[in-house]
């Protein structure tokens, strides 16, 4: 009778199967968990190759590296009562993988956990400083406060938090605007004070050159009364010298000069002849 070639080969694979279902790996940026029947052993598995019962057993590997979560933008308020919104973000990591297990299940569900802690601590942290103080003056020792208050909380639930930070604080659209105004206004309020002052500036420096002018025409004057009558006096001395000179030929163009501004163009006069002037011509 023939024997099947089938059989070894389904023989081998009955033996294998199970073989292959009891080893499984532990890479080293991982941790694992065994559960049986649904429920989770008390063992947790460091990176290696480990052996599980078959069929009965199953295995959870859980990343032990460094996580990041970014949480959603939400707003918070300060102590003076502004509205402000924080965009933050953490980094934390699985440092029980069994408590993590039965507290949270898988990362989504721990980060969404994550979320409302954070948010919470850094409501109330906000809420007691001033707008000024969470962006610059405190804002490291707020992170710091946040993150230690955050770890001790998310500790029974096998996760450590190693870093809380705020990316960026914005204000809420309606704060925007109204510190925008203010912006505004203060600026107007200044270039209105450099106008003022500008004006006045100009005024002085109008006024200064008004008095410069005046001061620079009342010297011109007197020094042009100065040099006419130097001028006067010295023509008066040349007529004076010139007149002792020749008497008589000044006194005749004087007649000739009185003559001329005394008649007009086609006038008549009629003179007597006992007139000095013309006793003179």
């Amino acid at each position: 009778m023939m024997k099947n070639p089938f059989v070894p080969v389904v023989i081998f694979l009955a033996l294998a199967l199970p073989a292959f279902q009891s080893v499984f790996t532990v890479h080293q940026t991982q941790r694992a968990i065994v559960l049986q029947l649904g429920e989770p052993l008390v063992r947790v598995y460091e990176p290696g190759l480990h052996f599980k019962i078959p069929f009965v057993q199953n295995v959870i590997f859980f990343d032990a590296r460094v996580l990041d979560y970014e949480a959603r933008s939400r707003e918070a308020f300060t102590v003076d009562k502004k509205a402000i919104v924080l965009d933050n973000y953490a980094r934390w990591r699985i440092i029980d993988p069994l408590q993590f297990y039965r507290t949270m299940r898988t990362i989504p569900g721990a980060q969404a956990r994550l979320d409302d802690v954070v948010y919470s601590q850094l409501r109330a942290l906000v809420g007691a400083y001033t707008l000024t103080e969470v962006v610059s003056a405190h804002r490291a020792d707020i992170m710091k406060e946040v993150t230690d208050k955050v770890s001790d909380l998310m500790k029974p639930f096998g996760v450590e938090v190693l870093d809380v930070r705020i990316k960026r604080t914005d204000l809420p659209p309606e704060n925007q605007r109204a510190i925008f105004g203010r912006m505004r206004a203060e600026r107007e309020r200044q270039a209105k004070q450099y106008r003022s002052e500008g004006e006045e500036e100009s005024t002085r420096i109008r006024s200064d050159a008004d008095r410069q002018r005046a001061v620079i025409l009342a010297e011109a004057a007197r020094d042009a009364q100065i040099e006419r009558g130097r001028g006067d006096a010295k023509a008066a001395s040349l007529y004076a010298a010139a007149y002792n000179k020749s008497p008589d030929f000044y006194a005749y163009l004087r007649w000739l000069e009185s003559i001329r501004k005394s008649l007009k163009e086609n006038s008549k006069i009629v003179l007597s002849s006992d007139i000095p002037l013309l006793k003179q011509q």
